[in-house]
């Protein structure tokens, strides 16, 4: 990645951490941890890597991004507004009654969404059948499935690791937003799933392991899983819950609350500043 295009997409990155912030204090809930872990992810994706049209979000080959760990919504609403799926304004009606950008994605509601997602466990089956369909319909795309560490407790996702392994579901990239963290604790104390890299490669995926909030390293992975065909890829991107925010990293009782008008002040100060010496 050229350092004009790193510099553009860490500004972005930026954009985003604040909506997400200013999401979640408007409506005085949701789940902030979650979403700023995994924003240089979804910010190489659908600023760089993703074949969209947001004037046209149906169109029929168009990469697709299933976020599985659900709760990490208001990062998704963030990411599809300063794409321009439908207009900033809207994110402050984020769990409002009558709202389209309900506390979890609603499909039916919100445009470039593709699946109504909050049950964990449940999004890599629906990626591995899109991808499926992909192939037999001999389209040229790309699933992209954001899964948590967490989230690998639940055990449909390991059926769904066996099947995609057997169809060889190589159009399929899933990203591991491992952070460490989940609503209960450490995931560490909580059900240990490490070695997680070990699992993966031994249920036959093709297994990388990267700094989640190195924009370079997330497009090399993403590059390099497309390089490699007969298997479904994984990549296990190592993050920090609630990064960029001094108060919130590593923290699980970030994971779902909202915050204070002083929490909340500074947390966008620190983004500006953070802002400002990237201008430098």
């Amino acid at each position: 990645m050229d350092s004009k295009l790193k510099k553009e997409l860490q500004a972005k990155c930026l954009d985003v951490k604040r909506d997400v912030i200013s999401i979640i204090y408007t409506a005085g809930s949701g789940h902030p941890g979650g979403s700023l872990s995994a924003v240089e992810i979804l910010t190489v994706l659908y600023f760089q890597e993703m074949k969209i049209r947001t004037e046209e979000p149906a169109w029929p080959d168009r990469d697709k991004f299933i976020l599985s760990k659900g709760h990490a919504a208001p990062l998704v609403y963030a990411i599809l507004a300063e794409r321009g799926f439908f207009p900033k304004t809207e994110l402050a009606t984020f769990n409002a009654p009558g709202t389209n950008l309900q506390k979890h994605l609603d499909m039916h509601l919100v445009p470039g969404v593709e699946l109504s997602t909050g049950s964990l466990g449940q999004g890599l089956s629906a990626g591995i059948g899109m991808a499926l369909a992909a192939r037999l319909d001999k389209r040229d795309s790309h699933v992209y499935v954001l899964v948590g560490d967490g989230e690998l407790q639940e055990g449909q996702i390991w059926e769904a690791a066996m099947s995609a392994a057997q169809f060889k579901v190589d159009n399929l990239i899933v990203f591991l937003d491992k952070n460490n963290c989940q609503v209960d604790g450490f995931t560490r104390d909580i059900c240990n799933i490490d070695p997680v890299d070990e699992k993966w490669q031994s249920f036959g995926w093709h297994v990388q392991t990267i700094d989640g909030h190195d924009l370079s390293q997330i497009e090399d992975a993403i590059v390099k899983a497309k390089s490699v065909p007969g298997k479904p890829h994984i990549i296990i991107a190592n993050t920090i819950k609630g990064k960029g925010i001094s108060y919130m990293e590593n923290k699980p009782e970030w994971h779902a609350r909202a915050f204070t008008e002083e929490e909340y002040k500074q947390a966008m100060e620190e983004l500006y500043q953070q802002e400002r010496a990237l201008q430098k």
